[in-house]
């Protein structure tokens, strides 16, 4: 589950999600796009513009839903769940983490101990139960999510069988 923006600094990361998306669908794998145009207003246009401009772009095959709003009073109930099983735990340590934790101290030098949503592509792995593995935010090398998505795999395929 994905909250995303069409021109966001992250938004080339819509090519990785494709490419993990065609890599493991056929094993289990979803990627739930939510479009949020929270973050510097860098999600704008219609469902349909959106989707143009993700196909156009990026080949994007997965689904893609309706704008939400993943913080505040507005937020989708999914997104109060996703934060409260799965809290932030920082950028991480690469310059665009660095840059990113600069940023976020500028608006709130509190940011670190709220579970809100930072930015755009802020991604959660979530099992065939519904239980929240991972969180990934916008800084995250896309080979740690391919990793975490390869170990839970076998576990998904096992809990369809069963």
């Amino acid at each position: 589950i994905v909250n995303t923006a069409t021109q966001c600094g992250f938004t080339p990361q819509y090519a990785e999600l494709e490419a993990l998306y065609r890599k493991y669908h056929d094993q289990g794998l979803e990627i739930l796009d939510f479009p949020c145009n929270q973050f510097g207003a860098q999600a704008p246009g219609t469902l349909q513009e959106i989707r143009q401009f993700c196909t156009d772009h990026y080949a994007v095959t997965f689904p893609q839903f309706a704008k939400i709003d993943v913080n505040g009073a507005n937020e989708t109930p999914l997104y109060t769940y996703l934060k409260k099983q799965a809290g932030f735990k920082g950028f991480g340590q690469n310059e665009r983490a660095q840059k990113m934790d600069r940023m976020m101290k500028k608006r709130d030098a509190d940011y670190a101990s709220k579970a809100d949503i930072k930015w755009n592509f802020t991604k959660f792995l979530v099992d065939s139960q519904g239980r929240v593995v991972n969180r990934f935010e916008p800084t995250a090398d896309m080979k740690q999510v391919d990793d975490a998505i390869t170990s839970l795999l076998p576990r998904i395929v096992e809990s369809v069988r069963k």
